[in-house]
């Protein structure tokens, strides 16, 4: 059973947030702010915060801007993950991540499928790993980064969750580069 060893100090982890969106501005981002809201609350720190428009290219440049900066260790996008001519964020991150984490998409539309069923189908939602930095892009919608956090990031930043999570493999992510 899964669980916070509370004998194990909590290591915060440093987390960029990317809100990708033709329309959202800092005074309307609500995805960006419930996830800044929540890296915050669980202890880590936030490392940057940007809003990018739905372009490839340009969301490219950020996620290699983060991933070659040592002081990330985590990025979290919003947005762009659907089935829409103008969703490109899962483009971008094939351009850059190194290893899928298969299992952060197929858990996230499973947790997804509980609470909007088939209409989950629609996200492109993804995680991965490139140069030791984790990479993970999330739907748009508020709710969506909400249970994203809630129900997995939140456990698996947490360097007390037991049996195993993701910060105590950091540094073992550029073992073969």
């Amino acid at each position: 059973m899964a669980r916070i060893d509370e004998s194990r100090p909590l290591l915060p982890v440093a987390v960029a947030v990317l809100t990708v969106s033709d329309t959202r501005t800092a005074a309307n981002d609500t995805s960006g702010d419930a996830l800044a809201d929540r890296i915050q609350g669980a202890g880590h720190h936030l490392a940057a915060r940007r809003i990018e428009r739905d372009d490839a290219a340009a969301i490219e440049r950020h996620l290699r801007e983060w991933i070659a900066d040592p002081a990330i260790d985590v990025i979290l996008t919003t947005g762009g993950t659907g089935v829409t001519g103008r969703d490109v964020t899962p483009e971008a991150f094939e351009r850059v991540i190194e290893k899928r984490i298969e299992g952060f998409g197929e858990l996230f539309r499973m947790l997804s499928f509980q609470k909007i069923g088939t209409s989950t189908m629609q996200s492109r939602a993804l995680g991965g790993v490139a140069n030791g930095t984790y990479l993970f892009a999330l739907p748009g919608s508020t709710g969506a980064v909400k249970d994203a956090w809630d129900d997995i990031l939140l456990w698996q930043l947490d360097s007390r969750h037991r049996p195993c999570n993701l910060v105590e493999l950091m540094p073992r992510l550029r073992e073969q580069l």
